[in-house]
């Protein structure tokens, strides 16, 4: 007996040697294929634009705010779906409504029963009631509400289907040759509906310009009260305007086909910039590439400014028929490009040898003209003053004092 454990104990000596290097060796495989796996997942997501900047998204595209220069692409005119970031386009032409007169913050709007009938996102309107203009705009840039979109939308052009065909005219002057809208909401369709990172950029820059935006896109979170004293908490989409300093403003969106998406704008220290992420994986990752972009504008670029608004420049123009002889052209708004570090432009003035009177203020008069590279933009220099016509006895007593 005792012979026999002796053999069995020496038996388990030479085998756990052996049974201990498989087992290490099948761990060490298992680790090696692991590895493996997630580099290639890596290598898969993370993709790679111009500039070695490399981004987990489907495409992206940075701007310069102020003339919609490219400052970084990737997959730029790829079309996908954007999901609520449709509903950029429903505010710009809701605020070209309000500016155009033909609507007012203070107007009240009757929500349909289509309207309250949305489902995704929602600020849930009552059927029937009354709300204003103001609260529903609320909804749509805070909380990306599909039953405020719709509402407005009806208001503006009588129908969904003809807002439509107002988003999709807006987006043909816009340049936006590779965007289809089929609603207002960025809701999934049985019409085609996609844009790409480069056309929601473009909209983007457009929507911005509206002064009347900012007063909503950095309201995080508000209690809504209804008209029948419901309270509906509104938080806001864009995280980014509390978690990325200069954050002016953007718009979200998200569905299964769309992904995880943002449009957005940031500004520091002069430079404003526009950044579009499509198709991440995550909420945290669009937000994360967005700020990328917007890190890489703010360490590799500067603001270029020339002319600030309302400033004169150097050059006149002479002015006939007026007892005004000549007039010195400010800028209609700042003249700025944003340029790589080393990066020279070139500086022109485009101005008519003569004007006749009578200019008023605010008239066109010449441009600025700035190269960049093998890119111009153009900035319009206006008058800052009425010139009026000489009189009859202008000119009499100018000719007097010719003698």
């Amino acid at each position: 007996m005792r012979k026999k454990f002796f053999v069995f104990i020496a038996a388990l000596a030479l085998a756990i040697p052996v049974l201990v290097g498989a087992f290490i060796a099948e761990r060490s495989g298992e680790r090696a294929v692991a590895l493996e796996l997630a580099v290639e997942a890596n290598e898969a997501s993370a993709e790679t634009g111009n500039n070695g900047l490399s981004l987990i998204c489907h495409s992206a595209y940075l701007s310069d705010f102020a003339t919609g220069a490219e400052l970084y692409s990737y997959n730029a005119d790829s079309k996908h779906e954007i999901a609520s970031m449709v509903k950029i386009m429903t505010a710009d032409l809701v605020f070209e409504a309000i500016e155009d007169g033909r609507l007012s913050v203070d107007d009240e709007v009757v929500v349909s029963d289509f309207a309250s009938s949305m489902g995704g996102s929602q600020m849930f309107l009552d059927a029937g009631e009354k709300y204003k203009v103001d609260d529903l705009l609320k909804g749509v840039i805070v909380a990306s509400a599909n039953d405020a979109a719709v509402a407005l939308a009806e208001t503006v052009s009588g129908s969904v289907e003809g807002f439509v065909a107002a988003m999709n005219e807006k987006a043909v002057s816009l340049g936006m040759t590779n965007t289809k809208f089929a609603n207002a909401t960025g809701l999934p369709s049985e019409s085609e509906q996609y844009s790409t990172a480069r056309d929601v950029n473009v909209m983007t820059r457009e929507l911005m310009k509206h002064d009347k935006y900012y007063d909503y896109s950095t309201i995080w979170t508000e209690q809504f009260v209804h008209p029948s004293g419901r309270e509906t908490t509104l938080t806001n989409t864009n995280k980014m305007i509390r978690q990325y300093r200069g954050c002016l403003g953007g718009k979200t969106g998200f569905t299964d086909s769309a992904k995880f998406c943002i449009s957005a704008c940031a500004e520091r220290n002069g430079i404003k910039t526009v950044s579009t992420v499509i198709g991440a994986q995550d909420s945290k990752t669009r937000f994360a590439e967005a700020g990328k972009l917007f890190n890489y504008a703010f360490a590799n670029f500067r603001n270029q400014v020339v002319c600030r608004k309302g400033e004169k420049i150097e050059d006149s123009v002479a002015v006939e028929k007026s007892r005004v002889k000549t007039m010195t052209p400010v800028a209609a708004e700042d003249a700025s490009v944003l340029i790589k570090q080393g990066e020279d432009v070139k500086i022109e003035y485009e101005l008519p040898e003569k004007l006749k009177a009578p200019v008023k203020k605010g008239d066109v008069v010449g441009r600025i003209k700035i190269t960049k590279g093998e890119e111009s933009y153009y900035f319009d220099l206006i008058s800052d003053r009425d010139i009026p016509r000489a009189t009859l006895w202008d000119i009499i007593k100018d000719l007097a004092g010719k003698w």
